[in-house]
């Protein structure tokens, strides 16, 4: 009887990971950050990423970018489904489903200018951890770029026992019959029930009933990999800096662009607090009780150096960014960990009026377009910083290499587009404009399909788009909801998706135009 302990490690291998797609993978998001933080950034061309779950991040950047990409996936099912969107693509992207042991013991390797790491140190074992380390110590080139995102202290410090809790109630209380997510929804149930008589653990720990509510509504393939691997551990930034301390990196700034605004993390007395500091693993773990930190996103860099103030204006005015939706209409939210951003529309109203035809603009084009209107340099890189944390920006590719990637985009869109038929797994899509995804629903998919292959597209109505998609989804016997309610007929699917067609024909589809998604 085959084993599964063998190779799993214990890592939850019984149900595949979800389809997500992390932009803070993206090697292009580097740029903005490290150039911020004056540090000199390297050019990438070879990068890898461990643990790529079903691979839709590095695929999405391996077709969008002239990035060569390796990585490696234990999970055969992923690293199957992973290749076959390579293959699609045309992208060379050089992908396997070999354990970390493995994979780093491969003499056909190249030495990487950037490695991703996104999760996947929190569900490992120590000796794992030890491999990833000498691996990047050993095949991460000087200069080079570690990006790692785990979870962390003292987010989740209360939190910690809830999740030995269900993971017990698994194995004891768990049987064969019920399946992974059948113990998970069992797990869950329990711990309800514990919290219902009132225990002084949920008393003297409120919070931690808050976060049991969430996680009834959570996605159980997402939950069985985040709570219940055999080996799980949130780590503080000092214990990681230890780890990482042998593969000769250092701590270069975070991927998460609104921690680099104090204003909306920290009140005026941490501020003050924290100036008192120096910058360091303890300045970082102050700062992580005074937010309460529980998932951290960071940059690390092997041999950092540091730019000039004229380099470092420079490079950062050389940076190009796009608006990745609509300008007509949007009205930024931007939330830290202790406030919404309070939006000056002096300043940001006057540069989302620059990026409104959603083309690449350079920071330096930025400046200059807005310095009639007394918005200064600094306040220009502040507001970019915010729109691009909230996801309304995304650091752009020359016309070079966008007209590089197009064919590989369009091959792996189209192919995309076409699972949409089926499901609504996959909400992303690959822009050659930005290196990476781009959130797309799949209606809009849908539609987008619907556009190709009208006679006249440029024409083509929300009536039109609405029967194309009904077609598919009728033919499946898969109905809208409205208000959590299925809609019946045939009449009431056609007018909600005609609704969702004429918000998409006025609104959406010249941004996934202009981002030449399509």
């Amino acid at each position: 009887m085959f084993d599964m302990e063998t190779w799993t490690g214990g890592y939850v291998a019984d149900v595949n990971y979800i389809y997500g797609y992390y932009p803070e993978l993206n090697p292009m998001r580097a740029q903005l950050a490290l150039c911020s933080a004056g540090i000199i950034v390297p050019k990438i061309e070879v990068a890898c990423e461990l643990g790529f779950g079903q691979g839709l991040s590095i695929n999405l950047h391996a077709a969008a970018s002239d990035v060569n990409w390796y990585g490696t996936d234990f999970n055969p099912a992923q690293a199957a489904f992973a290749q076959q969107l390579a293959q699609q693509a045309k992208s060379q992207a050089h992908l396997f489903d070999q354990s970390f042991e493995a994979f780093c013991q491969r003499l056909d390797l190249p030495d990487f200018d950037y490695i991703g790491l996104h999760g996947i140190w929190s569900w490992i074992s120590n000796k794992n951890r030890a491999i990833l380390v000498d691996f990047v110590q050993r095949k991460l080139k000087v200069g080079g770029v570690l990006y790692v995102s785990y979870n962390t202290y003292p987010g989740w410090a209360a939190t910690v026992p809830l999740r030995e809790l269900m993971l017990q109630h698994t194995e004891f209380m768990g049987s064969e019959q019920q399946g992974v997510i059948g113990k998970i929804d069992a797990a869950i149930e329990f711990a309800e029930t514990l919290f219902a008589v009132n225990p002084r653990f949920a008393s003297d720990n409120p919070q931690v009933e808050i976060r049991l509510k969430s996680l009834k509504n959570q996605n159980r393939n997402y939950l069985a990999h985040e709570y219940f691997n055999r080996d799980w551990q949130p780590m503080s930034f000092a214990q990681i800096s230890h780890w990482l301390a042998e593969a000769k990196v250092q701590y270069a700034g975070s991927a998460h662009y609104q921690d680099y605004i104090d204003n909306i993390n920290l009140t005026k007395a941490q501020q003050e607090l924290l100036a008192r500091l120096p910058s360091g693993s303890f300045y970082q773990t102050v700062r992580d009780f005074c937010v309460n930190q529980q998932f951290r996103r960071d940059y690390w860099i092997k041999g950092a150096r540091k730019l000039s103030p004229l380099e470092k204006r420079e490079q950062l005015y050389e940076i190009a960014v796009v608006l990745t939706q609509l300008r007509s209409g949007f009205e930024p939210k931007i939330v830290g960990s202790l406030s919404e951003a309070k939006i000056q529309p002096t300043i940001f109203n006057p540069l989302l009026d620059c990026l409104a035809d959603n083309k690449p603009k350079q920071l330096g084009q930025l400046v200059q377009a807005l310095k009639n209107q007394k918005i200064t340099a600094a306040q220009v890189l502040q507001a970019v910083l915010l729109l691009s944390g909230s996801g309304a920006l995304q650091c752009a590719q020359g016309e070079a290499a966008i007209q590089s990637a197009r064919k590989k985009t369009d091959a792996l869109n189209q192919y995309l587009m076409q699972k949409a038929r089926s499901n609504a797994e996959i909400n992303y899509l690959a822009s050659p404009v930005t290196g990476g995804g781009i959130s797309v629903p799949r209606f809009h998919q849908l539609f987008l399909l619907g556009c190709q292959q009208h006679q006249q597209p440029k024409s083509i109505s929300a009536g039109e788009l609405a029967q194309f998609a009904w077609r598919i989804l009728s033919s499946q016997g898969q109905r809208l909801t409205k208000a959590g309610k299925p809609l019946e007929t045939a009449e009431a699917n056609l007018a909600e998706l005609k609704s969702i067609a004429e918000k998409f024909l006025g609104n959406d589809l010249s941004v996934y135009q202009a981002l030449q998604i399509i």
